[in-house]
């Protein structure tokens, strides 16, 4: 795991000194990636520098120092990630009687001997892992800029001051010279709506994402500035779908069961193999547990298991993971936080994931991460299971809602909305109250003000689509809170590809999940947080063989009575008994809600100055002081709307002197 950057000058109007120096910025700028070493390489006359920082976990020698070069001389590259099934790669080069003087036993080494035999594309079908990596091919003269097919590992790009600027994080874009960053208000609109910037949108004007599974390929010759070529896939998550559907598993649940923990076991074993200490996040939920579960099947001694816990109980998870790991026999640590603790790490935020980012797990997540690290440079995540398996409240909750009020016409979905918005959330709760003796088990809700007022900004959908777009957004109206600038048609959620349109409610928000929910907020967050005290996370669940298994299984093996990752579940029981793992689905959060109302409340209230708003130019300070008066009266719990707002405006102030 490392972190990579560049700069191509078309042009050739940087000479070898401005190449370097310009590189070296950037890779300086990422060291928190790769503190272990750092290389830098340049081709003055083609105006190409690569840099690299490495964080050494396969091949620890000198000989896994990158930039490398390929054995035939022709190939460069630096690269960030994992090919776990390396060995077997070499075993098939081997095989063919590839003449290849070995210098170690890096990943890197093997991937470039594949480049160098079968090509791009037919090394980049081979690989298994998480990845991203400038390749420079010398005889062509053309760069190529590649990342894996799920999006675990960034990469960004875009021309700034003429020349092309490359990296894992804008930060390592921004410490070039040439950088010239300018706000992009629709992307502005985007983060608003998402609490995220979804790809390729990034922040700035003219610097993109590449998609997942994507290569762009660069050719001097041919490269105009200011402009790039379409990326060009070779692998798509619409096709892995449509083909899932098309040809779904047909096997019973026992049989499936049985392929999924074959899968699930040779997937963790993979990315179980490191030349440095290696761990597991464990929440005691089901994807986390089953990823320790298959470890410690795998291991010959207890596996490191690390848990954050919170002094409130409503957002406690500690005891149940620390069940988990007494069961698996694990080597378990747990650390309990205060709310001071936690809250400390808010300022670091801005400059930890370098554009806005509101996923408020993003606290925990770095904690835990930080945590681990004290004691292993690599740690397996449960991550994925829910776009695979249905694990979201929304896939349940989304088909319930429209069967029960789609038919109803539009004016009729509206007024149920408007009756039930203009009652506020405190009355509601105190109704439910009232009249908990008498209501059955499942509607004694907590907050169930806030539920029904959730549930009167879902009832106006127009479509299913439209349902979804609802249910990820935070901001429902984005462009109402902007100054100037407006939200890009069409971008949420994902397009559907043509195979989905027909499939049921859950399946197609299962596509709309994993193709941008899932690389734009969940591997943004776990990537950024590891990486930012040098932890390798490593997700079993998005091995692609798991992913394309995944979409063959028939929705009934996914829920099945009303209960979530059905399938995942019936694996997991093979290694855990059931009465640790069920639950309520809890997520990874904090209690921003009150932390706003009490020690946040200066700190918020200082970045949410309706003068200072205005002085920015970026957001209209009367909705947004709307929602922070009601959130400080207790009428509303406006945690997510507003969270959204201050982590855009904490980032404006660090990176913009906002």
């Amino acid at each position: 795991m490392c972190g990579i950057a560049g700069v191509l000058d078309p042009g050739a109007g940087l000479d070898e000194t401005n190449l370097t120096a310009g590189a070296g910025r950037m890779a300086a700028s990422l060291v928190h990636r790769g503190p272990d070493d750092g290389g830098l390489w340049v081709d003055a006359a083609a105006g190409l520098a690569l840099a690299h920082r490495r964080l050494a976990i396969v091949d620890l020698s000198p000989e896994g120092r990158q930039p490398m070069i390929s054995a035939c001389g022709r190939f460069v590259v630096v690269y960030n990630g994992e090919i776990y099934n390396h060995r077997a790669i070499r075993q098939e080069l081997e095989a063919a009687a590839v003449d290849r003087p070995w210098r170690g036993h890096s990943d890197t080494e093997v991937m470039l001997a594949a480049v160098a035999h079968w090509g791009v594309a037919g090394a980049l079908a081979r690989f298994t892992g998480m990845f991203a990596m400038a390749l420079w091919d010398r005889q062509e003269r053309a760069l190529y800029l590649i990342r894996d097919r799920l999006g675990e590992k960034p990469l960004y790009l875009g021309w700034s001051g003429g020349v092309l600027l490359f990296g894992s994080e804008l930060k390592a874009l921004a410490a070039h010279p040439a950088w010239q960053g300018t706000i992009n208000r629709q992307a502005l609109a985007l983060y608003l709506r998402l609490a995220c910037l979804p790809g390729p949108w990034s922040i700035y004007d003219g610097i993109v994402k590449l998609p997942p599974g994507h290569f762009l390929r660069l050719a001097v010759a041919t490269l105009t500035p200011g402009r790039l070529p379409e990326p060009e896939p070779y692998w798509r998550l619409a096709a892995v779908a449509e083909a899932g559907v098309r040809g779904p598993f047909a096997g019973d649940g026992d049989e499936a069961a049985a392929e999924l923990e074959r899968l699930l076991r040779q997937a963790v074993a993979g990315q179980m193999l490191a030349d440095v200490p290696l761990g597991a996040f464990l929440s005691g939920g089901i994807d986390s547990s089953t990823v320790v579960a298959l470890m410690q099947a795998q291991s010959s001694r207890p596996v490191r298991t690390f848990t954050i816990g919170f002094t409130e109980d409503a957002y406690n998870e500690a005891e149940h993971a620390k069940k988990v790991a007494r069961y698996l026999g694990t080597d378990h640590t747990e650390l309990c936080l205060s709310a001071a603790e936690a809250q400390a790490v808010i300022p670091e935020l801005p400059a930890i994931y370098d554009e806005p980012f509101a996923d408020s797990s993003q606290i925990p997540t770095l904690l835990v991460a930080r945590m681990a690290r004290r004691h292993v440079t690599v740690c397996l995540s449960g991550d994925g299971g829910d776009e695979l398996f249905a694990g979201y409240n929304r896939h349940a909750w989304a088909p319930a809602i429209w069967s029960r009020v789609g038919w109803l016409p539009a004016a009729g979905r509206q007024l149920l909305a408007a009756g039930l918005g203009a009652v506020p959330p405190g009355a509601w709760d105190a109704l439910f109250r009232l009249l908990a003796e008498v209501l059955p088990p499942r509607l004694r809700h907590q907050s169930a003000g806030d539920k029904l007022h959730k549930l009167a900004e879902l009832l106006p959908a127009a479509s299913q689509e439209d349902l979804y777009r609802r249910l990820v957004s935070l901001w429902k109206r984005p462009a109402a809170l902007l100054a100037a600038g407006h939200e890009p048609a069409g971008a949420v959620p994902a397009g559907l590809p043509p195979g989905l349109t027909a499939s049921d409610f859950v399946t197609r928000m299962l596509f709309w999940d994993t193709a941008g929910y899932l690389p734009d907020d969940i591997l943004v967050k776990v990537d950024r947080a590891s990486m930012a005290v040098s932890l390798e996370a490593r997700v079993p669940l998005l091995d692609h063989h798991l992913v394309a298994f995944a979409w063959r299984l028939p929705l009934a093996m996914k829920i099945r009575n009303g209960r979530s990752k059905w399938l995942l579940r019936q694996v997991l029981h093979r290694y855990v008994p059931p009465e640790l793992t069920e639950r309520a689905k809890m997520g990874f959060g904090i209690p921003l809600d009150s932390w706003l109302r009490g020690p946040l409340r200066a700190w918020a209230e200082d970045l949410l100055d309706p003068a200072r708003l205005r002085r920015q130019g970026y957001l209209r300070p009367e909705p947004i002081q709307r929602i922070w008066h009601q959130h400080l009266a207790g009428s509303h719990n406006w945690q997510h709307r507003l969270w959204v707002v201050l982590m855009f405006q904490a980032w404006l102030e660090q990176h913009h002197g906002g």
